[in-house]
């Protein structure tokens, strides 16, 4: 709304200095200020809202060291971030950029079914929460409106570089610039490959060329399984505390580097990435996004005055496979979301492995001490503020490896 207000303060040249809210650079830096008072200050009286309101976390008996000292421990904490990533992009972005539509869809209906499985949790005495067969529902129906969206809406394009051969400006700095119209596209980005890009329709289209009309059920097939698994793995990785919080402020982090240059046509074409118009607006989301995960640390590190519970867990992940499946680098994900994938990853085989040598040899077996990976760490001795910043630690080289598949290739 901002934005709007001093572009036409600016037109009407009614305010000097109007003009800096045309600047992306400009309005991230405040986005992330703002979301980081918003959730430090008004951070502390939700929580003091939730202790009176007696949303405490009911603590499941696993035999971890400190586990009960964290009942009671104000749960729903998620709306901390929700709230102080909505405000500043209401406040800030432009609102009729697809991106930010979508990521503001995204916000709110992950954050709803998250909020529903902690109430039902806490006021409805159920300590498995919302059914698991509704929470895939919820996933899958995200998956099909971004999927649809991201496909069909005409706003969301690539513009792609004429092969120098083809080029007829001499300049170098014209011949540089030079890119096709903005063209509807199912292509995507692969990393460590020279020609780094994939085209979803090229999985059907092997089979006949005419069932390029069909690319569409297998892009949103992909965009639910993303989602579905990215969420997923965010909420697992919610075990201890400022897990969670701190890994997804570094993955998001990343994926705004890789929307800033995406989204800038000097930069996609001096990396060679693909240039995607309009993805650019998807950086001031991240930054409060960033500057709200940054401030919820404040309560949530070691040791914790509040958790995010499902309603924070399930729409990060959901808004971190959104945005990586805007700007086109969902083939990053595995990488830039290494701890995601290795703590759904322990559940899978930890699970599959207790069934199969049950099956086989009567009694089930266990590959770790207890799933999720963190806290077989747990169990091994380590204390959870270690176990947290070791992750961190693993969580940046990760980013800085994802950073570099922009010219590794």
């Amino acid at each position: 709304m901002l934005y709007y207000l001093f572009k036409y303060l600016e037109e009407s040249h009614q305010f000097p200095g109007a003009s800096l809210f045309g600047f992306l650079t400009f309005r991230a830096a405040v986005a992330i200020i703002l979301s980081l008072l918003i959730s430090t200050i008004f951070g502390k009286r939700i929580i003091s809202f939730l202790q009176k309101q007696q949303v405490g976390e009911i603590i499941r008996d696993l035999g971890l060291e400190g586990q009960k000292e964290k009942a009671g421990t104000p749960t729903m904490g998620g709306v901390i971030i929700i709230l102080a990533t909505l405000i500043p992009v209401l406040l800030l972005a432009k609102l009729d950029n697809i991106y930010i539509i979508l990521l503001l869809i995204t916000t709110l209906w992950m954050g709803v079914i998250g909020f529903l499985d902690d109430y039902i949790k806490k006021f409805k005495n159920d300590k498995e929460g919302l059914k698991g067969r509704f929470k895939v529902l919820g996933q899958i129906g995200l998956g099909i409106i971004v999927g649809t969206t991201l496909f069909f809406h005409n706003e969301v394009t690539i513009k792609e570089k004429i092969p120098t051969h083809l080029q007829i400006e001499s300049s170098t700095e014209q011949s540089v610039l030079q890119f096709y119209p903005e063209s509807k596209s199912t292509k995507t980005t692969i990393p460590f490959v020279k020609s780094n890009e994939f085209d979803y329709a090229d999985l059907i289209t092997w089979i006949h060329p005419g069932l390029e009309k069909y690319a569409w059920i297998v892009f949103v097939l992909a965009v639910i399984f993303i989602i579905t698994a990215v969420s997923n793995g965010a909420n697992l990785t919610d075990g201890i505390d400022g897990l969670a919080a701190g890994t997804s402020a570094i993955i998001v982090l990343t994926l705004g580097i890789f929307a800033w240059v995406s989204g800038n046509i000097i930069f996609s074409d001096y990396l060679n990435i693909m240039y995607i118009p309009r993805v650019e607006e998807i950086t001031i989301y991240i930054a409060a996004f960033v500057g709200a995960l940054i401030g919820f640390l404040w309560y949530n590190t070691y040791p914790a005055q509040v958790f995010m519970g499902d309603t924070g867990s399930l729409t990060i992940g959901g808004i971190i496979a959104v945005i990586a499946i805007a700007v086109r680098k969902e083939w990053l994900i595995p990488v830039l979301c290494g701890i995601f994938l290795v703590e759904n990853l322990s559940v899978v085989l930890q699970v599959g492995y207790f069934k199969y040598t049950r099956k086989k040899y009567g009694a089930g077996r266990r590959i770790f001490k207890m799933a999720p990976l963190h806290h077989h760490y747990q169990k091994s001795g380590y204390h959870e503020s270690k176990i947290v910043t070791r992750f961190w630690i693993i969580g940046i080289l990760l980013a800085i490896v994802t950073i570099v598949t922009l010219k590794i290739r």
